[in-house]
């Protein structure tokens, strides 16, 4: 999911590693963006108004070749209306804040923030 993912390897005696919401937010972003996107970079801050408490994230993808570019593209279009999944949390905002796109080699890269609230 992360380029530079280096996850310990799990025995087959140890239990799956639980993943926090910044984790279960990259999933949903990958599933979003077809499993075509490599999630490059991801920033974590923590967000509280009077009435809510959560988290803002940023994360930075990159697709590669033309067909991944394309499916860069519907997540671009698709992001800010997305219904996520975050079992105890809200998607409060989901936006597109940069694109960069170079032809040769074909590269797209997208940085998003989404605003995550705990529910209830």
């Amino acid at each position: 999911m992360y380029m530079d993912d280096k996850a310990p390897a799990q025995s087959a005696n140890s239990r799956p590693r639980r993943l926090g919401t910044g984790g279960q937010l990259a999933r949903a972003l990958i599933a979003l963006a077809e499993g075509k996107g490599c999630i490059t970079a991801h920033d974590e801050k923590p967000w509280a108004s009077i009435t809510f408490a959560g988290s803002r994230h940023r994360y930075t993808l990159e697709f590669h070749g033309d067909e991944a570019v394309e499916a860069g593209e519907c997540f671009i279009a698709l992001l800010p209306d997305h219904e996520f999944t975050i079992p105890g949390f809200l998607v409060a905002d989901a936006a597109v804040t940069a694109v960069e796109h170079t032809v040769e080699p074909q590269v797209l890269k997208v940085t998003c923030e989404l605003l995550l609230l705990e529910e209830g």
